[in-house]
């Protein structure tokens, strides 16, 4: 009685302990890939910025388009963790109202890098749009994860802050979505 009584306990400490070890082994997974999501993301936001920065100084469009583009394009690469998610909306919305303008893949099919800057433009913004939801879904799930009763109670996370979402305004411009 008493050997079976132990071998009970042994097995529910054992399978316990495997529990415990696969939520804390889930929970570093759903970190790492936390973070290579936002290191994507990151990436896709520093491509798009940079093609309106090509975009811009192509010559082109007018100066005054340029010099907006330009300088939200600059805003949006330079900006600090806190302005960040600002920056990039504002960089969308001048994107949209560049590229939205009357006639502008008209101007732009009719030069010889034209065709090319607005291929490259269109798949940036499009893999800002996915990555950043890619990243909230990751964020989503390892929020969910770590609020756990077990991931609390154990620390599984350890002092992990519990990561937030990057919240921008990433709607294509409507030329751009069309394609």
């Amino acid at each position: 009685m008493t050997t079976t009584l132990i071998l009970v306990v042994g097995v529910i400490v054992v399978l316990t302990a495997v529990y415990i070890s696969w939520r804390a082994g889930r929970l570093d997974r759903l970190h790492i890939r936390l973070e290579l999501a936002r290191e994507s993301l990151d990436a896709a936001l520093v491509r798009r910025a940079a093609v309106c920065l090509e975009l811009a100084g192509s010559r082109l469009l007018d100066p005054a388009t340029s010099l907006v583009l330009a300088a939200a394009a600059h805003e949006a690469r330079t900006a600090g963790p806190e302005e960040r998610e600002h920056a990039e909306s504002d960089l969308s919305r001048t994107l949209r109202a560049v590229v939205d303008q009357e006639r502008f893949h008209d101007r732009l099919a009719d030069t010889r890098t034209g065709p090319d800057l607005l291929e490259e433009l269109g798949a940036a913004v499009a893999k800002v749009l996915y990555s950043r939801r890619f990243y909230n879904n990751a964020v989503g799930v390892t929020r969910t994860a770590q609020r756990r009763w077990l991931a609390r109670t154990l620390r599984l996370a350890g002092h992990t802050a519990y990561p937030d979402f990057f919240e921008i305004d990433d709607a294509p411009p409507q030329a751009l979505a069309a394609e």
